[in-house]
Formats: C-alpha cells, sequence, structure tokens
C-alpha cells in the first residue's frame, strides 16, 4: 500500500453473481491486476468462504489470521488484515472458511446488513484507488454485506443458454439493495466471461445480452484461456504467468475500459436500473 497520504475515497466495487462457475474470482483477480499495472493502487477484499481468490494470489492459510470475517464479526481495525501480494499496488483482505457461517452468526444482529461498510470506514481505505470485493456465488448476507458497501457492482457473465435468466434475478436484487440501503449503488456494467468465438452459441448470447442490457454490457469480452486456468495454482495473477496471453491481454482493455467508466474524478457511470 502506498504511504502518500490521500483524502480521496475510493472507488468500492463488489463482483458479484449468484451463479457459480463463471469466471467472478478469475476476473476480481485479474481485473486487480489489470488496474494496478495501469497505475491503480487496488485492495482486493475476499468474501468467499471457499477463498478461492486468496489462494490465487499466494496467500497462504497460515498468513490469513486476520481476514474478511474478522472485519465483520469483530469490527478488527483494516490495516490488521490487508495483506500485499507479489503484484505491485495490488494488496489482499484474505478469506477463511470461517465466513460460511456468516448468515447465522449474525442472523439476530440488527447491523448484520452493514457490517463491511462500516469495517470500511477506516483511514486505511484512503490509501487505495480502486477496492474490489469478491462475493460469493450466492445473494446471501456476504453478498448483500458487498453491495450495502459498495458504489457500483461490476456483474461476470458466462457466455451460456441461461445468462440472461440469472443476471435479471441479481439486478432485481441490486434495486432492492438500492431503494432500502445504499441509494448510490449502481450498476457498473457486465462483463461477458469464457467467451469463445468458434462457437455459435456464444454469438448467439452476446447478441442477446446486447441486445438486452445495451452500454451496460462492457465491450471488452473474456476469452476461454488456458492460461487464466493455469495461474491461480501459481499463485499469481495471469498478468504475471503470461502477460502476453490473449486472458492477460482481454483484463488489461478491461480495466482500461472500467476506469473509462469510472471517469477521472471517480464518479461512476453505470446504470441505476
Amino acid at each position: 500500500m502506498s504511504g502518500v497520504s490521500d483524502t480521496r475515497s475510493p472507488r468500492i466495487l463488489a463482483i458479484a453473481n449468484q451463479k457459480g462457475g463463471v469466471g467472478k474470482t478469475t476476473t476480481t483477480i485479474n481485473l486487480g491486476a489489470a488496474l494496478a499495472a495501469l497505475g491503480e493502487r487496488v485492495l482486493l477484499i475476499d468474501m468467499d468462504p471457499q477463498g478461492n481468490a486468496s489462494t490465487g494470489l499466494g496467500i497462504d492459510r497460515s498468513q490469513r489470521d486476520v481476514s474478511s470475517y474478522d472485519l465483520l464479526m469483530r469490527q478488527d481495525d483494516l490495516p490488521s488484515a490487508i495483506r500485499p501480494t507479489r503484484f505491485d499496488r495490488l494488496s489482499i483482505v484474505p478469506a477463511t472458511s470461517d465466513l460460511s457461517s456468516v448468515d447465522i452468526e449474525l442472523a439476530g444482529e440488527r447491523d448484520r446488513i452493514g457490517r463491511l461498510q462500516a469495517a470500511l470506514h477506516d483511514d486505511a481505505i484512503r490509501g487505495f484507488d480502486i477496492v474490489l470485493l469478491d462475493c460469493p456465488p450466492s445473494l446471501n448476507l456476504l453478498t448483500v454485506n458487498g453491495l450495502v458497501a459498495a458504489d457500483g457492482v461490476l456483474v461476470p457473465l458466462q457466455c451460456e443458454f441461461f445468462a440472461l435468466e440469472g443476471i435479471s434475478q441479481l439486478l432485481r436484487s441490486v434495486g432492492e439493495v438500492r431503494a432500502s440501503s445504499n441509494p448510490r449503488l449502481v450498476t457498473q456494467g457486465i462483463v461477458l466471461t469464457m467467451y469463445d468465438q468458434r462457437n455459435n452459441l456464444t454469438a448467439d448470447v452476446e447478441n442477446d445480452v446486447r441486445e438486452t442490457l445495451g452500454d451496460l454490457v462492457f465491450r471488452t469480452v473474456i476469452p476461454r484461456n488456458v492460461r487464466l486456468s493455469e495461474a491461480p495454482s501459481h499463485g499469481v495473477p495471469v498478468l504475471i504467468y503470461d502477460p502476453r496471453s490473449s486472458g492477460s491481454l482481454a483484463y488489461i482493455e478491461l480495466a482500461r475500459e472500467l476506469r473509462q467508466r469510472l471517469g477521472r474524478g471517480g464518479s461512476a457511470k453505470g446504470d441505476r436500473a
């Protein structure tokens, strides 16, 4: 984390999709690394009990003595949970399997949906430009905490037949959170993942999604790429594992497009629908 004093608040983006296997964690890791490569100071907060983002960035389980669970349950201070990664300007708050019990442990707490938001009201957060929240593949209390804390939602969408069905449910949930708890929340964009231009279904899904959601869909698509699948086992983003791969280049382009959407002043340009 940079030691430069900064009074600005970072943009907080939840990476969310209630469907598993859509490239959500892959997008969080590699978009974070790409943003860092472009000069942004990025904090990734792993909110998934599986802890795949933490593993994919090389954070051993022995290094997770303070985690996102502690931020939610004990309101530990943020600096104690932040860990550096092997990628310059990219830090992480790791996750542990303890997160799987949060729904039950916080069931009777009146502030249960605002725990993460409260934890991020810490001066340490001002040392970052962008915060990415890797939400679990469900619309549970962890994801709701992410939506309440976030300024925007970025949705990875796999190019498959039922793509729009799942996205409509998530966008309804975003609208409900905005109406009840977080009026600043916008849908920052939809990114098509596992894109295979040789597959007719991919083209059909892309056309359908772009026709339905318009400019909400990023121009950049993330291709199916074996290097993206291999990188997590080495504990590094694909930008380190194979910087010239199609997956690496796509995430750099996605990061550029996202920065354009956020604007130089950090104001969101997402859709509030």
